[in-house]
């Protein structure tokens, strides 16, 4: 598939040329306060340059007036003036008439530092040049003046600025081209993303975004919004096998609801004889509908753990007190079927969580214990410390265990293992424990025992917890 290549306006509002403009005004800002450090430390070092030079000629030409006289300056004066790179020179009489040299006379000369014109040069702009130069008193009025041309330090002040100038456009074009292909990349996966978004919106909801292994943070992104994504088509395939479930598993009391009454009506024949099948048809219907009633409430719990807040009506929780309530309500029931109810329970153990929750969820695996094993079996009931962190709540039988291929299944919601077909139940029971679990973070084991089943519950053990506030 062709890309796309953004609109101009895109690019231009895009977080990448953004930050590549910004980056370049700071870099020229930068640059700029750099090139005049750099300018002034450069002149600086040429003016002493020169000055050093201009002053070491001046001294050797003085030494070489005293010992050779006037003739021996005046030669060397004629010799060292020549070249691109000469010095400057003028040799004064008292009279102010000029001896030697080509800079300009002047009747007014005073030793020391001067800038002086040089009508016989010019710069390439017309104007004369311009020299530094040292004047020094020879003695009897003689003056000598030695300068160099102010220009050479203007044309690498030029250079410099020159310089700093290309470095800072080129950086510019650099950095304004960099941000138009760093916002290029950048818009076309921030499209990438919104056309998965309207895939999903669309009904698409297989469609992920691409991600293309760079570990960037736009890859970060990608991997967070398909765990995100993956999570909601999970939570959508759930809901559409609950839909699915609770049609096919409440169709079946509803015909029979149905049936009841139609049956009765069609059989009465006397009125007391009908009396009789109406009694009848409504104990049944009555037991029929209590049966809805508790699929659906369990259904509806269900739902209200799954989108609770994790942290909603958190306490401490004492867990020994949880599980052996639980032992204690379920007692005579586990008697009164023939059961053997065993509880050991591990003192002080508290949790951080919702003790109507915890509650609920040990009394399912007591009560589903209960319901599909039978008469004569043993049920332990059992609260473990693990270390210092951790707590197991452990129900255990020795009935007869479900088949290896079904474990992984015993949380889905109206599923029931073949063995337990024939018990009452409508297959929630788990799938309350396994929501229960999932909201404090405890994990769920389901293993068979051999024989029998097995289901443990892991907690974090809060250490030094409050008191119980219910």
């Amino acid at each position: 598939m062709c890309s796309v290549r953004p609109p101009l306006r895109l690019l231009l509002r895009s977080a990448g040329v953004r930050f590549a403009a910004l980056y370049v005004a700071v870099f020229a800002v930068s640059a700029l306060i750099l090139g005049a450090a750099v300018f002034l430390a450069a002149r600086s070092a040429l003016d002493e340059q020169m000055a050093a030079r201009i002053d070491t000629e001046t001294g050797f030409l003085r030494a070489e007036y005293r010992t050779g006289g006037l003739d021996n300056l005046l030669a060397l004066l004629r010799t060292r003036g020549r070249g691109a790179s000469a010095l400057d020179y003028l040799l004064m009489a008292p009279d102010g008439t000029r001896l030697a040299g080509e800079m300009p006379a002047a009747p007014t000369l005073r030793p020391g530092w001067i800038t002086a014109e040089t009508p016989h040069a010019t710069q390439d702009d017309g104007r004369p040049e311009l020299v530094r130069a040292l004047v020094t008193d020879l003695g009897g009025g003689l003056m000598l003046a030695v300068g160099d041309d102010l220009g050479r330090i203007g044309e690498v002040e030029e250079a410099i600025g020159a310089a700093f100038l290309w470095t800072v456009g080129l950086a510019a074009a650099l950095g304004i081209g960099g941000g138009v292909v760093v916002s290029r990349t950048f818009l076309h996966r921030v499209d990438a993303i919104s056309r998965t978004a309207e895939a999903i919106i669309g009904g698409d909801l297989a469609r992920r975004v691409p991600v293309r292994g760079t570990g960037d943070d736009l890859d970060r992104l990608a991997v967070t919004l398909n765990r995100m994504l993956d999570r909601i088509g999970a939570l959508m395939d759930s809901l559409r096998q609950v839909s699915s479930d609770v049609a096919h598993d409440l169709r079946t009391p509803l015909s029979r609801l149905y049936h009841r009454l139609e049956d009765a009506q069609r059989h009465a024949g006397a009125a007391a004889e009908y009396d009789g099948a109406i009694g009848g048809a409504i104990e049944g219907a009555m037991r029929e509908a209590e049966g809805l009633l508790e699929t659906f409430s369990a259904l509806l719990r269900i739902a209200q753990v799954e989108g609770a807040s994790p942290r909603a009506a958190f306490r401490d929780v004492d867990l020994s007190g949880v599980v052996e309530a639980v032992a204690d309500a379920y007692l005579p029931d586990a008697e009164e079927g023939g059961h053997r109810l065993e509880a050991e329970i591990a003192p002080g153990i508290r949790v951080r969580g919702d003790r109507e929750l915890l509650t609920q969820a040990v009394a399912n695996l007591v009560e589903n214990a209960l319901r599909h094993t039978p008469a004569g079996t043993r049920i332990m009931v059992r609260l473990l410390r693990e270390g210092a962190a951790g707590a197991w709540v452990v129900v255990e039988d020795d009935g007869a265990g479900v088949e290896p291929a079904e474990l992984s299944r015993l949380t889905q919601r109206f599923y029931r293992s073949e063995r337990s077909r024939t018990t009452p139940g409508n297959g929630l029971g788990l799938s309350l424990v396994a929501a229960v679990a999932e909201l404090h973070g405890a994990r769920l084991d389901i293993a068979n025992a051999a024989p029998g089943l097995r289901i443990r519950l892991r907690f974090a053990v809060v250490a030094g917890s409050g008191a119980d506030s219910g």
